[in-house]
């Protein structure tokens, strides 16, 4: 997919749509939200999921729940929007809970936390391991609910124009990531900033950024790093299980009859396992085009970086603990204590089974 195909339709002025649905709409008993997303419109797999969710819930509900999507930009600036959910431009944003994380450290741990949980391992914390419950008391604070609403899988590490040979290449890189995981990366001699998908590529056009990392080859072929960096690093070990949230006006949410809540609610469940096929599925198709028509390098990072980072991590969780903030100690301690759980199967099961398979088994 061309860069001016999912960003066409992004710059729409938020005044002339703001203009035009000045509140919800409701009609007959049906009711209409308004979806603000943190991606340009058509944006492979984040983009297309927060639309397919919209139309899930509204065929779902026959109607009487209509979502709106309204894309980065089209509404309200891209990372502002949950704070449109907050003072009530809109009913809904689907966006990453890290990107908030000025409003509560704690919301970082559901999205993607360095060393930590895989997708599947965060969704279970979340449902079955307390996860869910204290996210609900984080976002209390501000009048909104928060679900689980797409699964991205572990991510690419991410774009650098030059090659990396050790931590030495990280001083005073300027590298785009989000997150605890841009953190680590500071601690690691980067210095990082985050802003919106759809911002990367001209800053890394003009020189202000060095180096990049957005999600993987699904997305990033589409948004086009590929044409001023060619060393594409795998894995990401800051994102090794990113999920995306869709969050709702909590009041207007309860005041939906029990039928809506829960279309709402399975509807995002539905999505998280949608998503995570459609990148299993496009990732290594994109990461071949990348290859094969645009000489993009794959490489690995050094082991002297990944120790650094995971020390890092280590440093920056074992803070967190500590904080002085007890809603954010005790989201970290759970956090931590599911992982030691978790982490046993994938280590013991899936990890070995892999390693066997790459050994063992070709076709």
């Amino acid at each position: 997919m061309e860069r001016r195909q999912f960003l066409k339709g992004a710059a729409v002025g938020g005044v002339a749509a703001a203009s035009t649905l000045a509140a919800p709409a409701i009609a007959q008993g049906n009711i209409t939200w308004r979806m603000v997303t943190t991606w340009p419109r058509n944006f492979p797999g984040l983009g297309v999921g927060a639309q397919r969710l919209a139309d899930r819930i509204t065929a779902a509900s026959g109607g009487r729940l209509t979502v709106q999507v309204f894309s980065a930009g089209e509404l309200v600036p891209a990372l502002q929007s949950l704070d449109a959910v907050i003072d009530g431009t809109a009913e809904m944003s689907h966006g990453a809970a890290y990107y908030w994380q000025n409003k509560s450290q704690g919301l970082s741990f559901f999205t993607g936390v360095p060393y930590g949980m895989t997708s599947r391992e965060l969704a279970a914390w979340v449902r079955y391991m307390g996860g869910q419950e204290l996210w609900d008391e984080i976002y209390d604070q501000f009048g909104v609910q928060g679900f689980l609403s797409g699964d991205t899988g572990t991510q690419a590490g991410g774009w650098f124009r030059n090659e990396l040979t050790g931590l030495s290449d990280l001083q005073g890189l300027r590298f785009r990531t989000p997150g605890l995981g841009g953190r680590v990366w500071e601690q690691l001699g980067a210095t990082v900033t985050n802003m919106a998908g759809g911002e990367i590529f001209p800053a890394l056009q003009a020189g202000t950024l060095d180096a990049a990392e957005f999600v993987g080859p699904y997305n990033d072929l589409a948004l086009g790093f590929y044409q001023i960096a060619k060393n594409y690093y795998f894995p990401s070990f800051n994102e090794p299980g990113l999920a995306t949230e869709l969050v709702v006006d909590k009041a207007k949410y309860q005041a939906l009859p029990e039928d809506l809540q829960a279309i709402v609610r399975d509807c995002s469940q539905a999505e998280y396992d949608q998503v995570a096929s459609d990148f299993y599925a496009n990732n290594p198709r994109a990461l071949q085009t990348l290859v094969n028509e645009h000489d993009v390098v794959v490489r690995y990072f050094p082991e002297e970086i990944l120790e650094a980072g995971a020390n890092a991590a280590k440093e920056i969780i074992q803070g967190l603990l500590e904080s002085e903030d007890d809603l954010t100690k005790r989201v970290t301690q759970s956090y931590v204590d599911a992982l030691r759980i978790v982490r046993t199967s994938t280590e013991q099961n899936d990890a070995r089974f892999i390693a066997a398979r790459e050994a063992y088994f070709n076709l």
